[in-house]
């Protein structure tokens, strides 16, 4: 694992349920503001269970990838109350 994945990671793990950050929230926590595109790639690649990739989407509001597929992501997100 990266640096820049483990401060991704970090980040992403104390987003709480039903809450949601975007892509270039998280970029802008970790201090590279413009590497939007590659904390969605460390997001896709995401080996632990207790970082909640699902809670990150678009700025555009779209809902992103998930590795295990956008209705699984949609699902978790209403389950939770973030959308």
């Amino acid at each position: 694992m990266t640096i820049f994945e483990e401060k991704v990671y970090n980040v992403v793990s104390k987003i709480p349920k039903g809450k949601i950050l975007t892509y270039k929230q998280v970029a802008r926590l970790i201090g590279k503001p413009k590497a939007f595109r590659a904390v969605g790639n460390a997001l896709n690649k995401n080996p632990f269970k207790d970082v909640p990739c699902h809670r990150v989407i678009r700025s555009d509001g779209g809902i992103g990838g998930y590795a295990k597929g956008s209705k699984v992501k949609i699902n978790l997100l209403k389950i939770e109350g973030a959308i």
